[in-house]
């Protein structure tokens, strides 16, 4: 296991690598770059000040270098910690994304737990009570979270609580808590709006996972050491908990990882709706301005956290099946 612990985590690095070259080389893509924009813009306004400047501009934002230039210039500061200073926020990337990329992981994980504790037992239900009442309204209301968009949700919740109940559900502080310094105060007002959002962005995620641990656990409860167990005389309830589940649960830790991409991108849209301070919002902003250092030190942390999530994915498997072994 530590051989192989090894060996990926040095293919994970590798991996980042190419996806920040990858990456940045893609965010270069439009024609044109930021200070392009920022003419266009400022000439719809009428100021033609920064036409007068274009050449010192492009030095002082580094545009004009060839880009494979400022790739590396980049990459080496971003190994050192830093990662740039953003063009459309004239600030210092690192300073702007510390607090946004701490809370997309506390949504992220948030979204994940909830995700698994309705998904685990709902599943469980379903599976152990087939063709019931119980398992086709289950069936029905997974597959009408299957088709709805977590954006869309987000839209209708918002009108809801606005139309009908005359509240705000934005945000993932109370206005007092914004600019606050982080306290316990603080987190616990953070932690009495997350459930919400992620409900949201983790409904179809749920969904598809009930539906996985009913199929797979029907599958497994027709094995012949399911049928052994019960023929011993030992109760349904530890056949079902001690020996079933045990093995129809091994394929969501394997999708584990996998999740990761779904719950992120579905959280950037739900993100603008809910106006929620993480990383999806200046991420899309980023794009739009071709701020490439921003986008670029952005899409590195959110690859690493899916990267990260796929190795502890086949962690938790190996931990759950004994049988697997890793060489």
């Amino acid at each position: 296991m530590i051989n192989y612990l090894i060996r990926r985590v040095g293919y994970s690095v590798v991996l980042l690598a190419l996806i920040s070259v990858a990456g940045f080389f893609m965010i270069e893509l439009p024609p044109g770059d930021y200070l392009t924009m920022y003419i266009e813009e400022l000439r719809s306004r009428g100021d033609t000040s920064a036409e007068e400047q274009i050449d010192i501009l492009r030095a002082r934002y580094g545009l004009d270098k060839p880009v494979y230039e400022r790739y590396w210039t980049w990459i080496t500061n971003f190994v050192q910690g830093d990662f740039g200073r953003s063009f459309y926020y004239e600030r210092e990337v690192k300073d702007l994304i510390g607090q946004r990329l701490a809370l997309t992981v506390a949504l992220t994980m948030a979204t994940m737990i909830i995700q698994w504790a309705i998904a685990i037992p709902v599943g469980i239900y379903a599976a152990t009570h087939q063709y019931s009442l119980g398992d086709q309204i289950t069936s029905a209301v997974s597959f009408m979270a299957l088709g709805t968009p977590n954006f869309l949700l987000a839209l209708v919740v918002l009108f809801v609580a606005s139309y009908y109940f005359n509240q705000s559900v934005g945000g993932l502080f109370s206005r007092e808590y914004i600019d606050a310094p982080w306290s316990v105060g603080k987190v616990v007002d953070l932690l009495k709006h997350l459930w919400l959002p992620a409900v949201i962005i983790g409904l179809s995620g749920t969904a598809g996972l009930i539906r996985i641990m009913r199929s797979n656990l029907l599958e497994v409860m027709r094995k012949p050491f399911v049928l052994a167990a019960r023929a011993k005389g030992l109760p349904e309830r530890r056949v079902i908990i001690k020996h079933a589940v045990r093995m129809a649960i091994n394929p969501l830790v394997s999708i584990l990882g996998m999740s990761l991409p779904n719950i992120i991108s579905g959280a950037a849209l739900t993100a603008i709706v809910l106006n929620l301070p993480t990383t999806g919002p200046m991420f899309t902003q980023a794009l739009q301005h071709q701020d490439m250092y921003l986008a670029g030190t952005f899409l590195v942390f959110l690859s690493a956290m899916l990267v990260l999530g796929n190795l502890l994915s086949d962690v938790a498997l190996a931990w759950v099946d004994p049988r697997i072994r890793y060489d």
